[in-house]
């Protein structure tokens, strides 16, 4: 199912989309909006995951042994890098 919406793009946010529809990445300016509108939901989704996950493991920190800040740190790097690997982000 489809609604119809009405929305005001900046000049240059209807070049952009039109150029992309040109171009034969997108079928219509709508499906460009559709995309973004779906890459946007991803994304806060995926935000408001990670903020739970930090929630979480600042309340197992808080309830948990003190870990000194050198280890800390250390333990922070090793998540990044493991991160950056699976994500295959460089720094």
């Amino acid at each position: 199912m489809s609604v119809k919406s009405s929305i005001s793009l900046s000049d240059q946010q209807d070049a952009f989309a039109r150029g992309l529809v040109e171009q034969g990445r997108f079928s219509s300016v709508s499906a460009v909006i559709q995309n973004g509108l779906d890459l946007l939901r991803q994304k806060t989704e995926a935000e408001e995951v990670e903020t739970a996950a930090l929630k979480a493991l600042l309340q197992a920190r808080l309830q948990g042994d003190f870990v000194p800040a050198t280890e800390m740190d250390d333990r922070v790097a090793a998540m990044m890098d493991k991160k950056r690997r699976n994500a295959r982000v460089d720094s």
